[in-house]
């Protein structure tokens, strides 16, 4: 990481931690990834994903990964792109626009209907494509206990890590009879907030996560 990345990422750090009375408060990634773990592209066929709000649901039996543990601060977020080929980029560009993402704080209610309670910017991923990025919240998103760390994706995004364990699953918020229909958007942007995540699918670990610094305990 470039040193001005760590300069900003330390400014964010220090303002969120100023939000609670002065105390330690370690810094947690929530959905760590194994060393060298990066979207499978630039195979063939290269698989992103696209126009969709998505969440790791489970990595092996861990279900907990992505659920936020505590009341705190998501403070920046980091995703390990895959490195599609120069042909490959052009098709996707030319079927969903531009690669974007955006981290999104989902607050789960019945069944697996969530709600947005918080975004973050929109960014554009093209050139970090083959890299491992991080992104620093210049405004840190305010999480509680039992929220989920997800990722809206309105064009697309090389984050599939294939052939995975069938017991690593994510979900997506598409409607149950629409789940191999990847090109209808059904990100969640604007003013829809609620949908149902539906959509579960296998052997894929999404390759984003999230620096997560919980309120000090008084």
């Amino acid at each position: 990481m470039r040193a001005m990345t760590r300069f900003a990422l330390l400014a964010v750090l220090a303002a969120a931690l100023l939000v609670a009375p002065a105390a330690s408060a370690a810094v947690t990634e929530l959905g760590a990834l194994p060393q060298g773990t990066t979207g499978s592209c630039p195979q063939d066929p290269c698989e992103a994903l696209t126009r969709a709000t998505a969440y790791q649901a489970k990595v092996g039996p861990d279900r907990t990964l992505y659920r936020v543990p505590a009341g705190g601060r998501v403070v920046a977020w980091s995703v390990a792109l895959g490195d599609p080929s120069a042909d490959q980029v052009r098709g996707f560009n030319g079927a969903f626009g531009q690669p974007q993402a955006a981290l999104v704080i989902l607050r789960p209610g019945a069944s697996v209907r969530h709600r947005v309670v918080r975004k973050g910017p929109m960014t554009d991923l093209t050139p970090w494509l083959g890299r491992t990025a991080q992104f620093p919240l210049s405004r840190s998103l305010p999480v509680r206990e039992g929220d989920l760390i997800a990722v809206t994706v309105p064009t697309w995004a090389p984050i599939m890590r294939l052939a995975e364990p069938g017991t690593t699953s994510w979900r997506a918020s598409r409607p149950a009879a629409e789940c191999r229909d990847v090109t209808t958007q059904r990100a969640m942007l604007g003013r829809r907030t609620t949908a149902d995540f539906s959509c579960l699918y296998r052997t894929v670990r999404l390759t984003y996560s999230a620096s997560f610094v919980p309120y000090p305990r008084r």
